[in-house]
């Protein structure tokens, strides 16, 4: 997989400390080095947050060593606030910022785009174009990183990441370097002095200068590659995971002889000479990248500044609407781009072909977006919305990033609940500033929500800001026991680290409580008791409260296949269509265990994927789901 090849590039390279916060596509990275920790003698974390990783990782490049800090797209927002002083004063030993980015937003709230900190913050990127190339451009970087003293950038996506491929490894280095940080130089002297991004002017210069010097060793590496005839009628420049689709494309529509591909592994800065000598070979070039149009607008400045030496170009890319700014790309769509250019004609699904497939989806039974079975994030939001109907002042919930992000969808997902859903932390960073409004009228209850992990992650300060402020919200936290959403990564709530070893879990409830807020804990499967605390906690004003709903992950480790009940349906008690509930159970609730029986007209509980939580006993008002502790053998 691509996340094993680059895991793999960083033991060729003789990494020695590795951080991150998880996120998918990227989680990968991190598991495969904390699985031979011990054995290749590394230090591996799982961070707080994507900023501590890299503050971490930065300390080990100022002490000599080689160090990877690895995260999703979103986390390079979180880390760029240290990034830009880590670039100005410049490191040491190698080290290499790995994001790992989710065009199409295949599992997170948006697409966003990491590579403009690269040419804002000036650090170099690399972007490998298959699997034997992530591993050995990992192992490159962090070479470069050490060639100019500064933080280098792997961007791979989720197609790279994820996907499979043949890669020939090389040797593994056995020498285990000595920690050393010296800080007793001058001030001026970025090896041997304070590790600062002061005097800014000389740092700043000397950082650009840092950045030329990676530009000249990209006009001869061997990641960036020409494959095509010696004069193309036709140009393709390309990077990462576009290579592979363009050239598919081409072989599709049998143009390898007419069209060049142009393949940079070294995107910024762009090496100039190289582009040059390609860019003047023909008159019309097609930049193909995900998302936005990075590489595009960085080529078009340089074949502006030389015009006598590469003339007059038609480029076609996203910003003409070549290509969409959003999604990701594929094969056919890069050939269906290049053939109306070059005026070819491109075979689609015959339609026979396609009448046969909407045929099959036809019968295929449609599977919604939904919690799993035996979700206590389902309980939680049953109870939320319980609670606030029984409030009655129309309260809602600001949300946050999770698996609970899903409450924010639809209503058989989370019960017109979640009215808000940004970045990790906003949601009680949201109901704070919601709660400060009554000065303007507004009266409405407001409650957040967070997982365990997030909590960590971004939600304490909020938290401490709505405390001093007084801001009058519920706070609910989620506490499923691990990193649910991504792979139940650890976090500091556990006693487990990323190695397996023991260590100090921090709690939530006396963190809360220490800042002032009152706390109170439940089970959100325990549906009286968890709404009874909830309505009692929206009636107290003033202050922050806290509402820890506590209840292990149905998929965790420790969980997953152990029913705690056995659950059934009396037949004779369901009511089916007739119950006033109108089917409450199938039609709004929802757990995919529960299933509707169209021939007898009652619902029935699926016994193979029922996770045995015992929750929808509470909510069928005619007490027709029936749930039996399961007794250990």
């Amino acid at each position: 997989m691509g996340n094993e090849a680059i895991a793999r590039g960083a033991l060729e390279a003789g990494v020695n400390v590795a951080a991150a916060y998880p996120g998918t596509p990227s989680s990968e990275v991190i598991e495969n080095l904390a699985a031979v920790a011990k054995e290749r003698n590394l230090y591996v974390e799982w961070s707080t947050n994507e900023k501590v990783a890299v503050e971490v990782a930065a300390a080990a490049s100022f002490s000599g060593l080689r160090s990877m800090c690895v995260m999703k797209q979103n986390g390079v927002n979180v880390a760029s606030d240290f990034l830009l002083h880590l670039t100005a004063s410049g490191t040491r030993g190698g080290i290499v910022l790995v994001s790992c980015e989710d065009p199409g937003a295949l599992s997170s709230v948006n697409e966003g785009e990491s590579r403009y900190f690269a040419r804002m913050l000036e650090m170099p990127l690399l972007e490998p174009a298959d699997f034997q190339e992530a591993k050995d451009l990992t192992k490159w970087a962090f070479e470069l990183s050490e060639k100019i003293h500064n933080i280098v950038m792997l961007r791979s996506v989720t197609r790279m990441s994820h996907a499979s491929g043949n890669v020939v490894c090389g040797k593994l280095p056995n020498k285990i370097p000595q920690a050393r940080f010296v800080y007793d130089g001058p001030l001026t002297d970025p090896l041997t002095g304070p590790v600062i991004s002061t005097p800014v002017g000389l740092k700043h210069k000397l950082q650009q200068e840092k950045l030329k010097t990676a530009g000249k060793l990209f006009e001869k590496s061997p990641f960036n590659k020409y494959f095509g005839p010696p004069k193309p009628q036709f140009l393709i420049v390309t990077s990462s995971a576009c290579f592979l689709y363009s050239r598919e494309a081409l072989s599709m529509l049998n143009l390898q002889k007419r069209v060049g591909i142009l393949k940079l592994g070294c995107t910024w800065p762009l090496p100039e000479k190289l582009l040059k000598k390609y860019l003047r070979l023909t008159k019309n070039i097609m930049i193909v990248e995900e998302v936005l149009p990075f590489m595009e607008e960085n080529i078009k400045v340089l074949a502006a500044s030389y015009p006598k030496e590469i003339g007059v170009k038609s480029f076609y890319g996203k910003i003409d609407g070549t290509f969409p700014s959003v999604g990701e790309l594929n094969p056919d769509v890069v050939a269906e781009a290049l053939a109306k250019i070059m005026k070819v004609k491109y075979k689609t699904l015959p339609a026979s072909y396609a009448q046969e497939l909407r045929k099959v989806a036809a019968v295929i039974p449609p599977r919604d977006q939904t919690f799993c079975p035996g979700c206590p994030h389902r309980a939680s939001f049953w109870n939320i919305n319980a609670a606030l109907k029984l409030d009655g002042r129309e309260g809602f919930v600001c949300g946050d990033i999770g698996c609970y992000a899903m409450a924010a969808l639809t209503p058989a997902i989370g019960f017109h609940t979640v009215r808000t859903l940004h970045s990790m932390g906003s949601g009680t960073g949201l109901a704070s500033g919601f709660a400060k409004l009554d000065m303007f009228g507004f009266e409405k209850p407001v409650l957040s929500v967070c997982g365990d992990s997030t909590f960590y992650h971004a939600v304490i300060p909020a938290l401490i800001n709505a405390q001093h402020n007084k801001a009058d919200i519920t706070f609910i936290v989620l506490d499923n026991a691990g990193t649910a959403m991504t792979g139940f990564q650890p976090h500091p709530g556990l006693t487990m680290s990323a190695v397996g070893e023991t260590v100090p879990a921090v709690d939530i409830g006396k963190i809360c409580a220490a800042i002032g807020a009152k706390v109170e804990v439940s089970d959100p499967f325990d549906l009286e008791t968890t709404t009874k605390k909830l309505n009692a906690l929206l009636e107290e004003k003033g202050n922050p409260k806290v509402l820890i709903l506590k209840q292990i992950c149905a998929l965790s480790p420790e969980k997953k296949g152990k029913k705690q009940y056995e659950v059934k349906v009396n037949e004779e008690l369901c009511l089916g269509e007739d119950c006033g509930c109108n089917r409450l159970c199938t039609r709004i609730f929802r757990c995919p265990a529960l299933t509707w029986d169209k021939a007898k007209k009652k619902a029935v509980v699926d016994e193979v994927i029922c996770a045995g939580c015992g929750f929808c006993a509470a909510i069928c008002p005619q007490g027709a789901i029936i749930k039996k502790e399961v007794v250990a053998s």
